[in-house]
């Protein structure tokens, strides 16, 4: 017998409850320096580091110049919020000194092939985690844990037996903010462990829209379209190269197995994706944006708690509807990219009505086969993970967020024509 899981409704979005805990952590590190200059952040990573090589210029000092000017612009974050996006960027500096450094000493690294990748791509909320995480079961996929696309290179060995310094620091960053924002585990847990998106890999050439769930950043969201990201996601190649060969020595394998990879980002840069990893597989995730748009704004105005002096709900919904609308754009004007032989439309009602099918599409259009021993680890996640385990939200987009379904249904018309969504409430 099957019972409904707990409704989760959260009161306070718009006025937090602030407890000395989470008062601590919306002021941050008081030793840490704020505000910083791109010369500042870059000169911590090399002490941080004790090098100071970080490759070529592929624009990521003008990108984090805009980043830092539109992080001072966001006038509603708390001196941590600004913190937390500047340890960031120290952190994502620090990771390509690094990366420079190690292909500089073993320069075969970039002789790793990184062979017919799997992209899933979508929406914020429209089933792309679920589904990166079953398909990695499949033990002959690589894919990223969180801890490792954080830090994918060791500051100095671990000794055999020794936890990770690495993992250490995930696991015990995510649990104080999950102490902080105990409903997010129902929405988007964070566990260093998990399998996370690759778009953390393109933090080291500073083209990551996550910079975006941090704070206010028009400037730098417009300065992030009105460029081409090609050069970034070969940068991104070359990480993977990175951990692949980390990988290969740490385990006397080759490091060629294909890699799976999930971002929303990638709906919006199927082209670059297409430039970097032209044998890749895409995979994109369809929902109604309108519902999207629902949980999404729930899950960022509850966790603005940690870094917003006030939250304004209309606002983050005004901001959010926006937002979604130029990622929509970007993936119905870029779809073609990928022909239908290296590509498949998944839409989200279809997947939650068949998920096994779906994934037996998925292989299909990969190439791969699915002997029955694979199937059944994935199933295993499946019956390990249902869904809501942690609880479900409430939602109310139209209440809290003060939002007209109608009318942002209207603005999104586009990419209902283009994708059959269910439009789910």
């Amino acid at each position: 017998m099957t019972t409904s899981p707990p409704i989760i409704r959260i009161d306070d979005l718009a006025d937090p409850i602030v407890s000395p805990e989470l008062a601590a952590w919306r002021e941050g590190d008081p030793t840490f320096p704020c505000p910083m200059s791109v010369d500042d952040v870059l000169n911590r990573a090399c002490a941080e580091t004790g090098l100071s090589d970080f490759g070529g210029d592929t624009g990521f000092r003008e990108r984090l110049t805009v980043i830092l000017q539109a992080l001072y612009e966001d006038e509603g974050l708390t001196r941590g919020g600004r913190i937390f996006v500047l340890q960031q960027a120290v952190r994502a500096m620090a990771n390509r000194l690094r990366i420079e450094d190690l292909v500089k000493r073993h320069p075969d690294i970039l002789d790793v092939p990184i062979e017919k990748p799997i992209f899933i791509a979508g929406l914020p909320r429209s089933g792309t985690t679920h589904l990166v995480n079953w398909l990695s079961r499949d033990d002959r996929l690589n894919a990223l844990t969180l801890w490792e696309s954080e830090e994918p290179v060791a500051s100095a060995p671990v000794a055999a037996g020794e936890a990770d310094p690495r993992l250490v620091r995930s696991a015990a960053y995510w649990g104080a903010f999950g102490a902080l924002v105990p409903h997010m585990s129902a929405m988007h847990e964070m566990a260093a462990n998990d399998i996370h998106e690759d778009n953390e890999l393109l933090f080291m050439d500073m083209n990551c829209y996550n910079w975006e769930f941090s704070a206010r950043l028009p400037r730098w969201t417009d300065h992030y379209l009105a460029h081409n990201r090609a050069i970034s996601y070969a940068y991104e190649k070359k990480v993977l190269q990175v951990i692949a060969w980390q990988r290969g020595v740490q385990t006397g394998q080759s490091g060629r197995r294909r890699w799976l990879l999930k971002s929303p980002q990638h709906m919006e840069n199927l082209t670059a994706i297409k430039s970097a990893f032209p044998d890749a597989t895409m995979v994109i995730t369809h929902r109604d944006p309108v519902d999207v748009l629902r949980s999404l704004t729930t899950m960022l105005a509850y966790s603005d708690r940690t870094r917003r002096t006030r939250i304004d709900p209309p606002a983050l919904a005004r901001l959010w509807s926006d937002r979604i609308e130029k990622l929509l754009r970007e993936c119905v004007a870029q779809r073609e990219a990928f022909g239908p032989h290296q590509s498949l439309d998944i839409l989200f009602h279809d997947y939650m009505a068949d998920q096994e099918g779906m994934a037996r599409q998925v292989y299909a259009r990969a190439g791969l086969d699915l002997p029955p021993e694979t199937e059944a680890r994935l199933l295993g996640y499946l019956a390990e993970n249902p869904r809501h385990a942690h609880g479900k939200v409430s939602y109310d987009l139209e209440g809290v967020f003060g939002v007209d379904v109608a009318a942002r249904r209207q603005r999104f018309a586009f990419y209902y024509e283009r994708f059959p969504v269910k439009q789910e409430n």
